[in-house]
């Protein structure tokens, strides 16, 4: 009964914004499928209506499109819930992430994970974004730091590679850094693209 109810409440009570409310970030609900703004631009041409102009990523599958908006039409948004969580460990092909408040345990699929699985340690924090529920993608610091477990020693005369070489980082992920850097060097590395930010003491 209280199920019932509380889907009836949610559909009569469908967040909507107008395009003068995009932002990064928002999560909009198009034709029944959610899509996240990446990127968005208000223009006013010298003739005709103004308009915006969208990138939108699908939440579930990642694809990018691009979208325009008539100025000042509604667009239905979807209400997401951001939480810190702590990564515990791996379940088969699920990462398992705990609420640091409620200690509810919720497992994500690696393919939600996606990249950020080359950056997750256990008991780091990353947030998890749900909608009703449903794990749509994780978001990691911008930059993590993390230990090479395997590189090979660097000939320093050897300036044919760009004076970069391939290091193995704990979590398995492979990341290019500087020829001088060692086995067992803590790195900071960007999560967005995997590049290599700097030596860490």
């Amino acid at each position: 009964m209280q199920r019932a109810r509380h889907t009836s409440e949610q559909e009569s009570d469908t967040p909507v914004a107008t395009t003068n409310d995009l932002k990064n970030g928002l999560v909009l609900n198009i034709d029944g499928q959610l899509w996240t703004v990446i990127e968005f631009q208000h223009v006013k041409p010298g003739k005709g209506p103004a308009f915006v102009r969208t990138k939108l990523k699908n939440v579930l599958s990642g694809k990018v499109v691009d979208k325009t908006f008539n100025a000042g039409v509604k667009v239905e948004t979807s209400n997401v819930d951001k939480r810190t969580m702590q990564y515990l460990y791996k379940d088969g092909s699920d990462f398992v992430f705990m609420d640091t408040d409620t200690y509810d345990q919720l497992h994500v699929s690696d393919t939600v994970v996606g990249t950020a699985a080359n950056y997750l340690l256990e008991n780091q924090n990353a947030i998890v974004a749900t909608h009703e529920g449903v794990p749509l993608y994780i978001e990691l610091p911008a930059s993590v730091v993390l230990v090479i477990s395997h590189t090979e020693p660097g000939l320093q005369g050897d300036r044919s590679t760009g004076g970069t070489k391939p290091a193995t980082l704990e979590t398995g992920a492979l990341i290019q850094v500087p020829l001088f850097l060692e086995t067992g060097t803590r790195v900071k590395v960007d999560t967005r693209d995997g590049s290599y930010l700097g030596r860490v003491n």
